[in-house]
């Protein structure tokens, strides 16, 4: 079914129109989708679309954003609609070969940040980069921070270079074609791994949405049958990369605090300071460990 066309064509009808058809559809935030996808296809903003309720749109214009809402009522991510998906305060382009960013991967750039700011220059990872969104932010926000961002994927290295370049960091990071639970990196060769893989089970991914199971790729989501089978290999991994006092920051499943925590256990004497940093819904979302001068 069609998006209806109002008689006439004005912001307030459009979205109106755009938000009652989306509404008829199982997806996420109707409304907002149909506000996003409008702002992006005639390049205004928000205030606009509040202030400017009767400003005529073009046939052109309301064909354009009923071709993008009709894709969006079939259960398109809106980030792939637009290209693009904030992330800490900046743009970031992605693509169906990339995973899209999410808000609670931030609390891995809060905890870096407070760790290294005004430390001087270090070296860092990111594995499984995807858009880049973590490595670029990282350098976007230290000067000082030299990172190399490591992806499965040629067509996600791209989108992650070209956000490099669009923020002006491209000159401090390198991107790397590469498997990260092999040993990639020499002993004792970074300062800092941050890093948001693979970590959803076989179960978890036949309950997850259709909008990302239909269109976000699996690979950067399922490592396994449950879920922690690149965790423990990162982990195992980084205490052989890491410099003593290198930090090690991982997102997981709100659900794997105990078994990610054990991992570190496991390996006596070679890690301290470990905790569970939560998300702002209070879930369990990173572990963090510091790589033990021994």
């Amino acid at each position: 079914m069609a998006v209806a066309r109002p008689a006439q064509l004005t912001i307030r009808n459009i979205i109106t129109a755009f938000s009652e058809y989306l509404s008829g559809k199982a997806v996420d935030s109707p409304r907002l989708s149909a506000d996003l996808l409008a702002m992006h296809v005639l390049a205004i903003s928000r205030l606009d679309l509040i202030t400017e309720p009767h400003r005529q749109v073009s046939e052109a214009h309301w064909q354009a954003i009923a071709d993008l809402v009709e894709r969006r009522g079939n259960g398109e991510p809106v980030a792939y609609l637009l290209g693009s998906r904030e992330f800490y305060g900046r743009d970031f382009a992605v693509s169906p070969a990339t995973l899209i960013p999410r808000p609670e991967t931030e609390h891995i750039i809060e905890e870096v940040v407070r760790r290294f700011s005004g430390k001087g220059r270090f070296i860092f990872a990111d594995l499984g980069t995807g858009t880049g969104c973590i490595a670029t932010t990282i350098a976007a926000e230290l000067p000082d921070a030299m990172g190399i961002a490591v992806d499965l994927s040629a067509d996600a290295l791209a989108v992650a270079t070209a956000n490099a370049r669009t923020h002006g960091v491209a000159d401090r990071l390198l991107f790397l074609n590469g498997d990260f639970t092999s040993p990639l990196f020499r002993h004792t060769s970074l300062d800092c791994i941050a890093t948001n893989p693979p970590y959803v089970s076989e179960a978890e991914y036949a309950e997850l949405s259709h909008e990302v199971r239909d269109y976000e790729p699996r690979t950067a989501l399922v490592p396994g049958e449950t879920g922690l089978e690149h965790a423990a290999l990162l982990i195992r991994n980084a205490q052989d990369w890491l410099r003593p006092d290198g930090i090690f920051i991982m997102e997981m499943g709100y659900t794997q605090a105990g078994p990610n925590l054990s991992c570190f256990g496991d390996a006596q004497g070679i890690w301290h300071g470990e905790k569970i940093i939560r998300d702002l819904a209070g879930l369990d979302r990173m572990v963090f460990a510091i790589r033990s001068r021994n």
